[in-house]
């Protein structure tokens, strides 16, 4: 049994603590471990993304305690859901949205019994007084219907959409991780040999197979290209080439598309920042573009 946490708290205050310290007092023993806390202030996408690619490395009687919470105090409901990776613990607000993607989950409840609350709750941190006891207290066995009444309706955001023509493949950028590179929906990608099988992670359930060595990776407008001298403005197109394996196929400072560890292709930048260098942002739309027949 295990406990995790991933919050937008940072690093700098107590709060992390003092929500590991209510978890203590009731579920003495059970190991803590930190995902992040560093998700970017209010980002329920970026906080749905990184839970995704986290949690199903744990084991199933997890508990995954979340809390990117900018509804906190307002009639927004708090939950608990049992999914295949163990029982998820936050705001309802769509930060699951990704998991329940993936799988649908069992059973989802309302934290609406006070007896599993701390005996006051503030207003503005739900993280100590609602969610860290309901996390404590299953991971402690209680079931989870003890917590509150089912709820059938929870709040999910809207997923990505990835578009697949006869000879193009449309996505977007879904996320940016530390290193600067931006994470697409297009995947998840699995190499068997030369070419790429496409198993559609969000938006669509159409597979595809792709010769990695042709296609072209494309992104919109204007973009700057990175280079060893220096950056160089191309105006005329925007395509960054084919998919490569690793960062190794490229040298220092040269932009490129490869699939990431998670099977997304992700556009980055050798030993440098994409996002930063190429303007990228959540939302930016990316393409794969295959040759005809000719070309």
């Amino acid at each position: 049994m295990i406990i995790s946490l991933t919050t937008d708290f940072g690093l700098g205050d107590g709060y992390v603590g003092a929500m590991k310290g209510v978890i203590s007092g009731i579920a003495p023993g059970v190991p803590l471990v930190d995902i992040t806390h560093i998700i970017n202030p209010q980002d329920l996408g970026g906080a749905a993304y990184v839970l995704w690619t986290a949690v199903p490395y744990f084991t199933e009687d997890s508990v995954h305690l979340v809390v990117v919470d900018p509804g906190v105090g307002t009639a927004r409901r708090a939950i608990a859901s049992r999914t295949p990776w163990g029982v998820v613990v936050g705001p309802d607000n769509g930060i699951f949205t990704y998991l329940w993607a993936a799988a649908r989950p069992d059973l989802t409840v309302a934290l609406e019994n006070a007896r599993y609350c701390r005996t006051t709750i503030s207003s503005t941190f739900h993280g100590r007084d609602v969610f860290a006891p309901a996390a404590a207290y299953v991971a402690a066995g209680l079931p989870l219907e003890e917590l509150g009444p089912v709820v059938s309706d929870p709040v999910t955001l809207p997923l990505p959409q990835m578009e697949i023509g006869s000879r193009s493949i449309q996505g977007e950028v879904i996320y940016i991780d530390h290193f600067g590179n931006a994470i697409t929906n297009i995947g998840r990608l699995i190499w068997e040999g030369p070419v790429l099988h496409l198993d559609p992670a969000f938006g669509t359930t159409e597979a595809r197979m792709i010769n990695a060595s042709r296609v072209t990776v494309r992104l919109p407008g204007r973009i700057v290209l990175p280079n060893r001298g220096g950056p160089t403005n191309r105006a005329s197109h925007s395509d960054i080439g084919r998919i490569h394996r690793t960062y190794g196929e490229t040298t220092q400072g040269e932009l490129l598309a490869l699939v990431g560890s998670e099977g997304m292709l992700e556009i980055a930048v050798n030993q440098g920042d994409a996002a930063r260098t190429l303007g990228l942002r959540v939302g930016t739309p990316v393409e794969l573009v295959e040759p005809g027949e000719g070309d």
